[in-house]
């Protein structure tokens, strides 16, 4: 099967892309640190002590998208109704967490990024991506983050994972982002079995 990860010796792992799919990898990538956002610049002579401890934001985003990349840590927003205990805890924890969360999210997709840009496809138009433990786990993040912001602009529930998805007649305009979800989660799976002791 093209195009799956690879275990390689010693950790790590491995995956022939083509010219289409860094592309495709890359564009996605850049979309959702776009989406993300650039985070915070820290301002030139800032006490560095002070910056670890600086607060994010306390609501949820209105993005959908966004919504689901940074939950709320005590149940969803429906939870929160009629539970004031529950909806401040989750502002609080919200406010500590956030902008760490947002810099590991845009780091794990910038460092997919900069692994694709250092390809060099051959005279086939292919090139072998390798990985090691590590970065293999940042690119899981990434993968995994962009699975959720396509499932949920797709409207992919929990429940279903988009049964209805899979039977989209070509000509659907949504067809494109459901390949590129369906691609994602054989990535996705592939390189978590990479990453499973033997």
């Amino acid at each position: 099967m093209p195009g799956h990860f690879e275990p390689r010796p010693g950790g790590g792992a491995s995956i022939t892309l083509d010219e289409v799919e860094i592309s495709i990898l890359r564009s996605l990538a850049v979309q959702l640190m776009e989406l993300i956002g650039p985070g915070e610049e820290p301002v030139e002579g800032a006490d560095p002590l002070a910056a670890l401890f600086a607060e994010g934001p306390s609501e949820p985003p209105s993005d959908p998208a966004l919504a689901r990349l940074f939950p709320d840590a005590y149940g969803g927003p429906d939870a929160h109704q009629g539970d004031e205990s529950a909806k401040a805890a989750s502002s609080e924890f919200r406010r500590f967490t956030e902008n760490d969360l947002r810099t590991r999210k845009r780091d794990d997709a910038h460092d997919m990024v900069r692994a694709l840009d250092a390809l060099s496809p051959g005279p086939g138009g292919s090139a072998e991506l390798t990985l090691d433990p590590r970065r293999s786990a940042r690119w899981l993040g990434a993968l995994n983050d962009l699975r959720l912001t396509i499932g949920t602009r797709l409207e992919v529930g929990d429940d279903d994972e988009g049964a209805g998805l899979y039977r989209l007649p070509d000509s659907d305009p949504r067809k494109p982002m459901v390949m590129a979800y369906l691609w994602l989660g054989v990535l996705q799976e592939t390189l978590v079995e990479t990453l499973m002791p033997s």
